[in-house]
């Protein structure tokens, strides 16, 4: 099997959850709104974030409109999101080793590529794809085909997806001919099943060296 790692960004790479939660912090002693409010319901929140604010307005009776929120916070997550030490050192070792590396994510394309830039991730991976960008979004197989091909590889040939969502991540992965690493912290039993479960990106790199 050829060496080949694509990386979602949220939760996986990046912290995302931490990040909203500051966001969210920031926010509410802006606006005098509840902060867990906010956090519980991003939580519960499918598909693009642009709704989200038009909620949130809704909920709070704020002045802006939904679009304006959310331009705000695509302009302020960038800045919020960090990526571990231990993951970006990681991926370093992977490309040392000869591996490809490619991130793959849902999501607009300046907020995503301002986490990528803004946590040195850039300068770890070989490629991205970004869902709004190239118009295919997780788990369609064709955004892992098409972030493949940016590695300058084929997905036919073979590789791993490492992320942190059973139904984008792992599911679309494996449709796309990949093998699957879960990130998960919950210890949950999985469906569908992942190849391998880890609590890290540096833990899943372990594996995946390990495999090779």
């Amino acid at each position: 099997m050829q060496l080949l790692a694509l990386f979602d960004l949220d939760n996986t790479l990046v912290q995302r959850d931490l990040a909203f939660g500051a966001w969210a912090a920031e926010f509410a002693a802006e606006h005098g709104v509840d902060a867990a409010w906010l956090v519980a319901a991003d939580a519960r929140h499918e598909g693009p974030r642009g709704g989200f604010f038009d909620l949130v307005r809704d909920r709070f009776g704020l002045g802006a409109s939904g679009e304006q929120l959310w331009r705000q916070y695509r302009r302020r997550m960038p800045e919020l999101v960090r990526c571990r030490g231990e993951d970006l050192a990681a991926l370093a070792g992977l490309r040392a080793a000869g591996w490809r590396v490619g991130i793959v994510t849902n999501g607009t394309t300046g907020n995503q590529l301002g986490k990528i830039r803004n946590t040195g991730l850039d300068r770890h991976v070989d490629a991205w794809c970004i869902s709004e960008d190239v118009g295919l979004r997780k788990p369609d197989p064709g955004i892992f085909r098409l972030a493949a091909a940016r590695c300058g590889l084929s997905a036919d040939g073979g590789g791993w997806m490492v992320g942190d969502s059973l139904a984008h991540d792992i599911a679309g992965g494996a449709a796309a001919g990949l093998r699957t690493a879960w990130i998960t912290r919950t210890g949950a039993a999985p469906d569908p099943r992942p190849d391998i479960a880890a609590g890290s990106v540096a833990e899943a790199v372990e594996a995946l060296l390990a495999a090779a």
